[in-house]
């Protein structure tokens, strides 16, 4: 009878270790690692195809292909960048100077090795996460100045922007520098892509000045069903952004997922019906950018919201990044091409702002350490530092840029197209 429940007890033993994940002394979580490796590619998916279909089917069609190139070479630029010095660069520790940047202890990505964790997960998968981050944030502001930039230009401001605004606020915000300790609340991103891409966008849009005709010669799409397929993958995309910014498979990532898809649905709802009431039809472009307006205004809210928070913060989205397009290209006669900064930057403004408010346990957040006031102006004191940096840095960029290859494409180079002038090539050859 011994030696039977000895045999019993290894038979329950061995079918046990079929379902339960072992745990090491270097506290690798499998499930963590599985969920990350996931997000990276859902936030990879977001920039190719999704944000370069989005854009491309948003620009007339002799520049249809220009759009897809920047996005892909952008893809390609900013992770060898992010190996060579970026990552260190980002998430390093700067000593003295840790407060803003990082340093350059890890060139090359030279001391990181399979073994190496960050947290619980491989810190191969984290550097692999953040860059997915990194390359789309650039690839944002290419829809300020579509149409009318140099693909050299492009490519020369987009690394020097990266250096000088992108990481360090991603340092400063995420990386151990002042914001995150001042306790900054930015989830996926707010400040660090949304305010960060808005605002270079709108400073490169006021130094190229507005493309030939602008406004009144009309500038539609070329095509709405690549925008349509590109916003779908948009969406899907963006439950990696946000709910694998928890960094772990918990329950702040499914609520952060819920949350974004909230977001999502309200913020296109909003737009939808303020367009209807003000123009007369329902437009399927509305529907689309307002669902892109409510994703960018819940990202940095996501992890710390609850579904009330996210209804407002999504309502709020579609109807003040709605008012805002109107007001920069009617009013300020600003040629945003693709509505960048009143879509990603003002949403990111606002989503900031707001996490500051319904973070709070009272409308059914995760709680706040200090009082909804004290946080607000926390969150106040982030958004108008990014702002003044990457304002700052980005026009230091695009004139350093304009000196060196110069910004913009000729007059008679634009009403050619980009497409043929820059890469010889057509989009369509009907």
């Amino acid at each position: 009878m011994k030696k039977m429940n000895i045999f019993l007890n290894l038979v329950g033993l061995m079918f046990l270790g079929l379902f339960v994940e072992p745990v090491f002394a270097d506290t690798l979580s499998h499930a963590n690692t599985s969920w990350i490796l996931t997000s990276t590619v859902l936030v990879l998916f977001m920039t190719l195809p999704g944000l370069a279909l989005f854009y491309a089917g948003l620009v007339r069609s002799k520049n249809v292909l220009s759009v897809l190139m920047q996005c892909f070479a952008l893809t390609c630029t900013i992770s060898v960048l992010w190996v060579v010095y970026l990552y260190s660069w980002t998430f390093g520790d700067g000593g003295s100077l840790n407060a803003f940047v990082g340093n350059f202890d890890n060139l090359f990505l030279s001391s990181l090795t399979a073994s190496d964790l960050s947290g619980d997960i491989p810190e191969t998968v984290f550097a692999m996460f953040q860059l997915t981050f990194a390359i789309i944030t650039p690839a944002l502001i290419v829809g300020g100045f579509a149409e009318r930039m140099k693909f050299s230009a492009m490519l020369v401001f987009s690394i020097i922007w990266m250096t000088f605004v992108y990481a360090p606020i991603c340092h400063m915000v995420w990386g151990g520098g002042w914001l995150g300790e001042l306790g900054l609340l930015d989830f996926a991103g707010g400040t660090v892509v949304h305010v960060n891409a808005g605002i270079a966008a709108l400073v490169a849009a006021v130094m190229l000045r507005e493309r030939k005709g602008f406004p009144s010669t009309p500038m539609p799409p070329h095509n709405l069903a690549m925008t349509v397929t590109g916003a779908s993958m948009l969406w899907v995309g963006w439950f990696g952004f946000n709910a694998g910014s928890a960094l772990a498979a918990d329950q702040s990532a499914g609520m952060a997922m819920l949350v974004t898809h909230i977001g999502a649905a309200t913020g296109s709802l909003a737009w939808m019906f303020r367009e209807w009431m003000k123009q007369g039809k329902p437009s399927v472009l509305g529907i689309v950018t307002g669902m892109v307006a409510g994703l960018g205004t819940i990202t940095p809210a996501s992890g710390f919201v609850g579904p009330m928070g996210a209804l407002i913060i999504g309502i709020s989205a579609g109807l003040i990044c709605y008012e805002a397009t109107q007001y920069i290209k009617k009013v300020l006669m600003i040629d945003d091409s693709l509505d960048v900064f009143p879509v990603h930057g003002v949403g990111g403004i606002l989503g900031t702002i707001l996490t500051g408010i319904f973070a709070s346990s009272m409308y059914g957040g995760v709680g706040l350490d200090g009082s909804i006031s004290q946080q607000v102006i926390i969150q106040i004191i982030g958004v108008i530092f990014t702002i003044v940096w990457c304002g700052i840095f980005t026009y230091v960029a695009l004139k350093f840029t304009d000196n060196l290859v110069g910004l913009r494409i000729s007059d008679e180079n634009e009403e050619t197209g980009i497409d043929l002038t820059e890469h010889g090539e057509k989009g369509y050859n009907n």
